[in-house]
């Protein structure tokens, strides 16, 4: 039966950390591996072949986690004996450090995170591989850099990582964004195997705090659709892209962008929202073709002036307008007057509210909006009335000419 040791290498030099390494013992051959553990000669007590730590030790914390790691590397060790004996194959010391090897590679959180992120590039779900990026490159700063093999994950940690979100300003939504996309990582390493079920995120904020609806009265509209920015051509591009968001029931931004000629037919431009893949119909109205003939002709399959440049990536520019927009967008608040941040997400509240305020049904303004809880959606969607859609959007626009 092979057998697993912990021993310790001192330093030549006395001044600076050993090396805490395995011996892997069977049939007799003796093999080593040495592991990333740095500690001090003082720290190691070769009799018990075990780590010293005193109650008031400096680095207790960090002997403490070692002493963690090194416990999990001889489960994984000794599981990989188990199944090799009870497979009845001959094997090495040799095969047993080259699949603790590459368990451990395996079992690297960055490394099975990466590999999701690359799946979802794969199926071109570019959104969710950007935000899946972000969490990831987050839980790298608050870990130094330093790996974490997914069996380690555990509340404590959690705990800490988010007491790190919370002293880099984060709020609560922001916090719980990053711990939800960890979770869903996490939870597919348990479906798949790799891991049981720790519940590291049982004692973190993983919800989403309601956040103040930013809408804007019918007043406000007026003002943004009637102020005058021919001296401001960045601003004036910008308004008119908000005001064709809003014209358009509140569509985002990156589904105006991705808006193809060939969707506008019929008097209707039709498309699937890039969120839920739901299909919409929306009336093209005369204050729609207005703004579109303020602009040159699109050289690029896409119908309005966001993405233009045939030679460039899509994604790049829409990305590159959206931020262009929404700075702009700022810049049209402060010269109305207007006491709130403005943002294209704007248009979509405030097409709901206004909406509800003349008392239109809560079904139609969800049909008109394309209700982003997907089952919502489809409970709305055996109710879906195009003419009662267009006949609000109609009512709503209608407002805007008139005096308040």
């Amino acid at each position: 039966m092979a057998s697993i040791k912990v021993k310790f290498r001192p330093s030549a030099n006395e001044s600076r950390e050993g090396t805490i390494y395995y011996q892997i013992i069977h049939e007799r051959i003796v093999r080593q591996l040495y592991s990333n553990y740095k500690i001090h000669s003082t720290e190691w007590d070769a009799k018990k072949s075990a780590l010293i730590i005193l109650p008031n030790a400096e680095r207790r914390a960090l002997l403490l986690s070692i002493r963690e790691h090194i416990k999990w590397d001889i489960c994984r060790f000794q599981r990989i004996i188990e199944e090799f004996s009870l497979s009845q194959n001959t094997f090495t010391s040799d095969d047993l450090i080259r699949e603790y090897t590459e368990r451990h590679r395996q079992l690297s959180f960055f490394n099975f995170m990466e590999s999701v992120i690359i799946k979802l590039r794969t199926h071109e779900r570019h959104r969710t591989t950007e935000t899946y990026t972000v969490a990831l490159n987050s839980l790298r700063r608050f870990r130094n850099n330093k790996d974490i093999l997914i069996d380690e994950f555990n509340s404590d940690m959690m705990e800490d990582y988010e007491a790190y979100l919370t002293n880099q300003g984060l709020i609560p939504n922001s916090r719980s964004f990053h711990m939800r996309i960890l979770r869903a990582v996490y939870n597919r390493a348990v479906e798949k195997g790799i891991t049981e079920d720790n519940h590291p995120f049982r004692h973190v904020y993983t919800g989403v705090d309601k956040t103040p609806k930013r809408a804007l009265d019918i007043r406000s509209l007026k003002k943004i659709n009637d102020v005058d920015l021919s001296m401001i051509p960045k601003a004036d591009f910008a308004r008119d892209i908000f005001m064709l968001s809003f014209y358009f029931r509140g569509m985002s931004f990156v589904d105006m962008a991705y808006l193809k000629k060939t969707d506008l037919s019929n008097g209707y431009a039709t498309y699937r929202r890039r969120k839920t893949g739901q299909q919409l119909s929306i009336k093209w109205t005369p204050q729609m073709q207005k703004i579109l003939d303020k602009y040159p002709k699109n050289e690029t399959p896409y119908l309005l002036p966001i993405i233009t440049s045939p030679k460039s990536s899509a994604r790049n520019q829409y990305r590159s307008k959206q931020y262009l927009v929404n700075h702009w967008l700022k810049k049209v608040a402060e010269k109305i007057g207007l006491k709130m941040s403005l943002t294209m997400y704007c248009s979509r509240h405030s097409w709901a509210s206004i909406a509800k305020a003349k008392g239109i049904p809560l079904g139609v303004i969800s049909d008109g909006l394309g209700h982003d809880n997907e089952h919502t959606t489809q409970i709305y969607l055996s109710t879906l009335d195009t003419n009662a859609v267009d006949k609000a959007n109609a009512l709503i626009m209608k407002l805007l000419k008139k005096t308040p």
